[in-house]
């Protein structure tokens, strides 16, 4: 899941929030037409904190390449896939297929495994890039005072030096606000953004929520703590977080079908919490990245991308409903809308679904290059 998750329900609704009337219809519908976005922080980071860290990986006896639905399932590797070094960071990424590519970047606390039902079906028309973000996944967990254009920058840089070639971005949660920030510093390079239930806030929204931190973040608990504090309070909810219990029912929260919160899923996101420099990276994000978010808005962005937009929603997301959709919808005019009866994290709850509304969209929106049949690691 975006693996935005582990903590507390009160410190759950500001990095996803907007109103969430509850609209669902299955498998999907497109609508077409209207634009602005999003970025939250604390829920983003209790919850999302379940693994401020990530380095995915899985228990090799669940490895398999079918899922239990009996879907291709991406390969398991214990060593990873593929390696770049960007800023004097290792960051691991995953590339299969040929054709016009595609950069998946995942949510908060996730990785390149979370993709692991689109990656293979997506791969047969396309060139699928997925990458893990730096200080999750088998990225490195730098020790840096963490942006979200950190990430901006990395994506940015890493389709200059690795794709070389225009692509479409696709992002989940904070992935798809990265995905549109993307799209806005490189421009000529992304030809397309795909967003399924993507994190960031509007500007309207993003002063209320600053004045709420200021009340309740800043008032009671930043000020009022020294740092050291801070530390021992942060300390154990990272360890509370990245529990395998605790991680199994925050993802049975958002997961509507919980049929794909598995071994594979749990042990993609607690494993990351053992690196050294894990419980650092997630006090660094809480206390650092999430607590200073207001001048990244949905709308910022949004006003100043030109590339088509597909929103692709799970409309039963407990932290962002369908209304945010409508909203980014109204306000972007080159855009597209899929709802889906599922949770936060679509991809992987009803990976049929949405890898149909993506190869749907792309097929009337991006041109494809002839495809090449792809192996899948076994």
């Amino acid at each position: 899941m975006s693996a935005s998750c582990a903590l507390t329900p009160s410190v759950r609704t500001e990095l996803f929030s907007s109103s969430s009337s509850k609209r669902s219809i299955f498998p999907a519908r497109i609508c077409r037409p209207r634009n602005k976005c999003e970025i939250s922080r604390r829920d983003f980071a209790i919850r999302g904190g379940i693994v401020a860290s990530g380095v995915s990986v899985m228990d090799t006896s669940s490895a398999s390449s079918q899922s239990v639905q009996g879907s291709e399932r991406l390969a398991f590797k214990p060593e990873g896939y593929n390696f770049w070094e960007w800023r004097g960071h290792k960051i691991h990424y995953v590339v299969q297929g040929e054709g016009s590519p595609l950069v998946l970047i995942h949510g908060f606390g996730a990785s390149v495994f979370h993709w692991r039902y689109n990656i293979p079906e997506l791969a047969k028309k396309y060139k699928v890039y997925a990458l893990d973000l730096l200080g999750f996944g088998w990225s490195d967990k730098a020790l840096i005072e963490y942006d979200a254009m950190v990430w901006t920058d990395q994506v940015i840089d890493f389709m200059k030096e690795v794709v070389k070639e225009p692509a479409v971005v696709v992002g989940n949660s904070l992935g798809g606000f990265t995905a549109l920030s993307v799209a806005v510093g490189l421009p000529e390079q992304v030809t397309g953004v795909a967003l399924l239930n993507s994190a960031g806030q509007f500007a309207a929204e993003s002063r209320k929520r600053e004045e709420a931190d200021e009340t309740v973040i800043t008032k009671f608990i930043v000020k009022p703590l020294k740092e050291i504090f801070q530390r021992v309070v942060l300390g154990f909810l990272f360890w509370q977080a990245k529990q395998p219990s605790r991680i199994e029912s925050v993802l049975k929260s958002v997961y509507i079908d919980s049929t794909n919160v598995d071994d594979y899923l749990v042990e993609s996101i607690s494993k990351p919490a053992t690196d050294p420099n894990a419980g650092e990276v997630y006090y660094r994000l809480m206390t650092r990245f999430l607590t200073n978010q207001s001048r990244y808005t949905l709308d910022s962005v949004l006003s100043k991308m030109t590339c088509p937009l597909l929103l692709v929603w799970g409309d039963l997301d407990p932290w962002v409903g369908p209304a945010k959709a409508e909203k980014i919808k109204a306000f972007y005019s080159n855009s597209s809308l899929v709802h889906l009866q599922a949770g936060h994290c679509p991809h992987d709850e009803v990976p049929e679904a949405v890898n149909k509304a993506l190869l749907d969209w792309l097929s009337i929106n991006i041109a494809s290059k002839p495809a090449s049949p792809i192996v899948l690691e076994t």
